[in-house]
């Protein structure tokens, strides 16, 4: 770790926010999903954005845009870091660079909103909540489904009796990219304006390609967990609310890239089942197909379906008195007509994405000192489920998982909750 690095611990000490004060927000990570959030975080009459950080000039300068001339603008998010008059940080950087600048905010002093999956590796997951704890820091999930109150609505049902005993629950994530996928490009010299270098931080050194860069970062190793990660880790997080449960005892995935034969290297095609002590869960992805699983309801919207009759991503929950099937913005409750006795009742409900009531929560989190039920530990816990179907993939081995012993049947796999990280950015090791 570099001399500054450790130097910013003696900013620590961060200032008490007055009832009438602003909480003010340094956006680390400028492009689209991180200006998304940061406008609903803006909504909030209690917020202020103060500073932007990008490796990419372009990216970091169509921050500044967005909130004014008199905010500041880095390519070096440890320049915003040491910043006295930044309360907090909204990282949305691509997923590698998540925990390092994590850790070193609450360093700073620093409370921070971490987008999911909020680490690459599980052991990296841990540094964050440690590093939370110790600099007591409100340390924010990027899970956003844990503010929708249908979701919410639903732990209480499930783990009220509500639909009998659930003891299978089913999550998938459905999409079609075929023919081409993310596509080739050859190696180059990096845009105007962009620290590649910078970019990597702590991934291995490779040449600048434009397929790793931006919008499609997540199809690599070095940088994320594909399908799984980006999207399983939000519903995993919401089966632990629902099923009171977070903690995984075993872990089996199969899977392969069978069709795609663009840059990518994630599988198109994959399969885990979890045992949880009470229950299963089995995930399913498809990047070759946007199906899902059929079976609508007529005049609900579902979140991504494109056409009549699919539901591309979702969950079920399989109770001995009827079934739930829930996505982001609504559900359906069917009664089993055999065992339900009239106590289940057939029902459907829309909803909205709760982006908007999950980012002004956080301003809340930050005056109000508490992290609600998005504390990093939740989100951590939800992230540790999605790398977890990735060892299991790449090794090929059943998994026996003891949250605090790790992983307990391989010293192969349990070498993969972690990673030695490029310097000067091995900073968790």
């Amino acid at each position: 770790m570099q001399r500054r690095t450790f130097l910013l611990t003696a900013l620590s000490a961060s200032r008490v926010i007055g009832a009438n004060d602003r909480v003010r927000v340094g956006l680390i990570g400028c492009g689209g999903r991180g200006r998304y959030v940061a406008k609903f975080m803006s909504e909030s009459p209690k917020a202020q954005f103060v500073a932007f950080a990008d490796v990419y000039e372009k990216s970091a300068a169509e921050g500044k845009a967005w909130a004014g001339a008199d905010a500041r603008q880095f390519t070096d998010f440890r320049k915003l870091l040491e910043l006295k008059d930044v309360d907090a940080v909204q990282i949305a950087t691509p997923d590698h660079w998540h925990a390092p600048i994590a850790v070193m905010a609450c360093q700073a002093g620093k409370d921070a909103y971490v987008e999911k999956p909020i680490c690459h590796h599980v052991s990296e997951g841990r540094a964050i909540v440690q590093a939370a704890r110790r600099y007591n820091r409100i340390v924010f999930a990027g899970t956003q489904q844990r503010s929708a109150p249908h979701f919410a609505e639903l732990a209480s049902l499930v783990q009220g009796g509500g639909i009998g005993k659930v003891h299978l629950v089913r999550v998938w994530n459905f999409s079609n990219m075929l023919p081409d996928g993310i596509g080739r490009a050859p190696d180059s010299d990096p845009p105007s304006g962009l620290d590649w270098d910078m970019y990597l931080g702590p991934a291995p050194k490779v040449p600048y390609n434009v397929k790793r860069f931006q919008s499609t970062f997540r199809w690599f190793w070095d940088y994320a967990g594909g399908t799984i990660t980006d999207f399983g880790t939000h519903r995993f997080d919401t089966v632990h609310q629902i099923m009171g449960a977070d903690k995984p005892t075993s872990v089996s995935a199969v899977g392969g890239r069978y069709e795609l034969k663009d840059a990518g290297e994630m599988p198109d095609t994959m399969e885990v089942t979890y045992e949880y002590p009470s229950f299963l869960m089995h995930y399913e992805m498809s990047n070759i197909n946007s199906h899902g699983m059929g079976g609508r309801t007529p005049g609900m919207k579902y979140y991504h379906g494109v056409r009549e009759d699919d539901r591309p991503h979702g969950m079920a929950f399989y109770g001995t008195e009827g079934t739930i099937f829930a996505d982001r913005i609504g559900f359906d409750i069917y009664p089993d007509s055999e065992r339900a006795g009239g106590r289940v009742k057939r029902r459907f409900e829309n909803t909205t994405d709760a982006t908007p009531i999950h980012a002004k929560r956080f301003i809340d989190a930050v005056r109000n000192r508490t992290a609600y039920n998005a504390d990093i530990e939740v989100g951590h816990r939800a992230t540790t489920v999605a790398l977890l179907g990735n060892i299991s993939f790449k090794t090929g081995i059943k998994l026996r998982w003891d949250a605090e012993k790790e992983i307990t049947n391989s010293a192969e796999a349990n070498k993969m909750l972690r990673r030695q990280a490029r310097k000067p950015w091995d900073l968790l090791a």
